[in-house]
């Protein structure tokens, strides 16, 4: 421990919170001064945002030593829900105060959730087939992002993450059977000495998730008390905290995702914010989840008419599948989503408060511009029929099965 350890953690009124920061102290310092360079995987959510102002207040404190470069990227989906990232505003802009590196990571302008649905047609994922979203707008977007810096740099550089136990049965599982790797012990944080080459950044990159041994409570208490204190580094975190859910967040275990999320039966994180009275006023961005709902439908996609001869030269395993959504149908939805954002911004100027963009210009001018341009996912020309026409049944093997009812069967 640093020589400043007592100034840190002396006085806590739990010495659960204190107990919890000296482990992260400890798997910080068994792993961190193997790596000259650090960086930060920050997504502004309650986990993530813990780690990140616990390991600048540790470095200010002189508990923990400073890396030669302290990189912090943050993942803006722009899909975030509006006061967390309203929060994440306020945080960065005391980073950039206080000199950190900070890099904003964004998926490219053609591959961003509403500009990839509404421009190029692909439908809103869904959790069987068609799952794009993680991987289009924080994954790969983060990936790129980690390559490039580390490509600036020698050595290793150790990727930061706020992954704690109890945040997913599955996740759980998968560190249970990798915590002991590289004989990090129990109790020091999930450490992975180098990642595999297949992540695209050359087998240089280790992980720590120093918080893994936090439970939930203790993370309520770093934001709502601690961090916000001067001599923890003086964090808007309450904000973050307050937009869970207030003081009911830690009952309900309060978790996060998109706005009007596609992937979900009910928007419980929005329902969760739209209970206070403060952010009442976003009630209109409930309208998303519909409008995604709608877009699946047959009449607004696209169908194959017969089997589906591949790049490759196969036959595609889905013949008559439905695909892309119709021109029509985007503009629909672009018309109707931005409505939605008119009328939140409409309030939030009556009432004083920060204006939201769903979809930005710079989107909404891409969005228009590919929607008349006539662009489609590949292997689609626009002239195939909508998918509510009725059409025999092809099989691959050349049978085809007649519609018992239609215009040519009467």
């Amino acid at each position: 421990m640093g020589k400043h350890q007592a100034d840190i953690f002396s006085g806590s009124p739990r010495m659960e919170v204190g107990e919890a920061m000296e482990l992260t102290v400890q798997s910080l310092i068994a792993h961190g001064a193997e790596h000259d360079h650090w960086a930060v995987a920050w997504s502004g959510g309650k986990d993530s945002t813990t780690t990140l102002t616990l390991i600048i207040a540790l470095i200010e404190s002189g508990d923990i030593k400073r890396p030669k470069t302290l990189t912090v990227f943050y993942a803006d989906t722009r899909q975030e829900l509006p006061p967390l990232y309203i929060a994440a505003l306020q945080i960065m802009a005391k980073l950039r105060k206080l000199g950190i590196d900070l890099q904003v990571v964004r998926a490219p302008l053609d591959k961003r959730f509403l500009v990839y649905i509404l421009g190029r047609g692909v439908p809103p994922p869904n959790n069987n087939t068609l799952r794009w979203c993680t991987r289009q707008i924080k994954v790969d977007p983060m990936t790129a992002a980690l390559e490039q810096r580390l490509n600036e740099l020698d050595g290793t550089a150790l990727m930061i993450t706020g992954v704690r136990q109890g945040e997913s049965a599955i996740r759980d599982r998968r560190i249970e059977m990798s915590c002991s790797k590289d004989g990090a012990e129990c109790g020091q944080g999930w450490y992975q000495k180098l990642l595999p080459d297949a992540k695209g950044i050359n087998g240089r990159l280790a992980t720590l998730a120093p918080i893994l041994h936090w439970r939930v409570c203790l993370v309520w208490d770093w934001l709502k008390i601690y961090a916000p204190m001067a001599r923890y580094g003086g964090w808007n975190t309450e904000a973050l905290a307050d937009a869970y859910g207030g003081d009911e967040a830690e009952e309900v275990n309060a978790r996060t995702g998109c706005t009007g999320c596609p992937l979900t039966e009910k928007d419980t994180a929005l329902d969760t914010i739209l209970s206070s009275p403060e952010w009442a006023y976003l009630a209109p961005l409930k309208g998303l989840k519909p409008i995604y709902r709608e877009l699946r439908l047959p009449q607004n996609r696209l169908r194959k008419a017969g089997v589906e001869i591949l790049k490759s030269g196969k036959e595609a395993a889905n013949p008559q599948r439905m695909g892309p959504l119709t021109l029509d149908a985007r503009q629909n939805a672009l018309t109707r989503i931005l409505a939605i954002q008119d009328q939140v911004n409409a309030d939030a100027m009556r009432l004083g408060r920060e204006p939201i963009d769903i979809i930005n210009s710079e989107e909404e001018a891409r969005i228009r511009e590919l929607i008349a341009a006539n662009t489609w996912p590949d292997g689609w020309s626009g002239d195939e029929p909508t998918a509510d026409t009725p059409m025999d049944i092809e099989y691959g093997n050349g049978v085809v099965q007649p519609l018992l009812f239609g215009a040519h069967h009467p």
